[in-house]
């Protein structure tokens, strides 16, 4: 049954209709452009969760493992399938379930925690498996999510002081608004707070403990100009991302990000339609002259989003080409009326370069009203990741 298994899926990632590529050399790049930012002593942390923000984790892990001093993920399941191709220290800052604690442990995974439930929990593993359990502790520095408070945090040290069988290896927290405003007021705020639980740590003993707070954003408008933080967790901009328009403009010049993701996929049918001609599910475009068009074997469940309808364009012979109709679950059309020679199987592009012209992640988070975050994290992890 196994072998079934193994080359039945073999076989599905061999003959994909669509490929994901991976630029391995945008990806050291982008890395290379935020670590020279930084103060010579700061450590860096990849973080590869949601399968890389949707550029394949293991492929990213093995281009830039001799690159970094840790891995974040979020889970069991992402730090199960990242320890087959790698031994680097890996940082697991989501929820694990009670019973999958050990699991973690045993697999490597440096916890982060943010109560003393959890902690007492990893305490008995910790006596169980006759191991001192390594583990970051999160402050809720003003975020509102994960983290023990400030007000809070003596009593917390007063009895994790107690647990015999973990300890502190890190301290850290996330900031709130840092990418997209110029009123630096909260983020501000948080840094005090967080500097004021740091120094909690230290007056009970704690020593030598990595302290970070700042991903991508926080190390173009923070971490470059001072070192308090020791460790900084690179995200979106490891992919060649701005966090936002606004930290691109102010700081475009110094630092210079490659895309890394392409998406493309072939043409798999292109036919003429008379005018009057309905396209897609709905209704929702009628052909207003007679029209050629190009069917895409991609859809929504691929992650190519159905807010794409009659507005995304794709790329297609260095041409923009407008979807026609609604984005379905497998497919959607575009228009090629004014393309000479398209024909199936000719390649296309849903983001990336093709010619002189170029779809953005940030292109089509416009067009659909979110992030380009969320644009490149939701492509489907089905579809093959190719490192070129």
């Amino acid at each position: 049954m196994k072998n079934v298994m193994f080359y039945s899926f073999f076989w599905y990632n061999k003959y994909m209709i669509s490929q994901i590529t991976v630029n391995k050399e945008n990806l050291l790049h982008n890395l290379n452009q935020l670590k020279k930012v930084l103060h010579k002593n700061v450590g860096t942390i990849a973080v590869i969760k949601a399968n890389a923000y949707g550029h394949g984790q293991n492929e990213v892990a093995k281009v830039i493992e001799k690159h970094v001093d840790y891995f974040q993920v979020d889970d069991l399941a992402e730090l199960s399938s990242l320890r087959k191709v790698t031994k680097k220290p890996i940082l697991v800052f989501g929820y694990v379930k009670n019973d999958e604690l050990e699991q973690a442990i045993k697999l490597g995974g440096i916890l982060g925690i943010y109560d003393l439930k959890r902690a007492q929990i990893l305490n008995e593993i910790g006596s169980k498996i006759n191991k001192k359990i390594k583990l970051h502790i999160k402050v809720d520095a003003h975020l509102g999510r994960q983290g023990i408070l400030l007000e809070n945090l003596p009593d917390f040290l007063n009895d994790f002081k107690k647990l015999r069988n973990v300890k502190v290896t890190g301290v850290y927290s996330h900031f709130a608004n840092i990418e997209d405003t110029s009123d630096f007021t909260h983020a501000l705020k948080q840094i005090d707070t967080f500097q004021k639980a740091v120094m909690l740590f230290e007056k009970r003993g704690y020593k030598n403990f990595a302290k970070h707070m700042s991903s991508t954003s926080g190390v173009m408008v923070y971490d470059q100009f001072t070192n308090y933080f020791n460790l900084v967790r690179l995200g979106i901009g490891l992919y060649g991302l701005w966090p936002s328009e606004d930290l691109k403009n102010r700081f475009g010049e110094t630092i210079e990000l490659k895309p890394v993701m392409e998406w493309k996929t072939w043409v798999a049918q292109v036919k003429e339609v008379p005018k009057g001609f309905t396209i897609g599910y709905g209704l929702t475009y009628m052909t207003p002259i007679k029209k050629k068009i190009a069917v895409v074997p991609q859809g929504y469940s691929d992650g190519y989003d159905r807010l794409l309808s009659n507005t995304g364009e794709v790329l297609i012979k260095g041409k923009r080409c407008r979807v026609l109709g609604r984005v379905a679950m497998n497919m959607f059309m575009v228009d090629v009326t004014r393309i000479k020679d398209v024909k199936v199987e000719d390649e296309v592009v849903l983001l990336g370069k093709q010619g002189k012209e170029e779809i953005t992640a940030e292109e089509i988070a416009r067009k659909i009203n979110t992030i380009n975050y969320e644009v490149v994290s939701r492509v489907n992890p089905l579809l093959d990741r190719v490192v070129v």
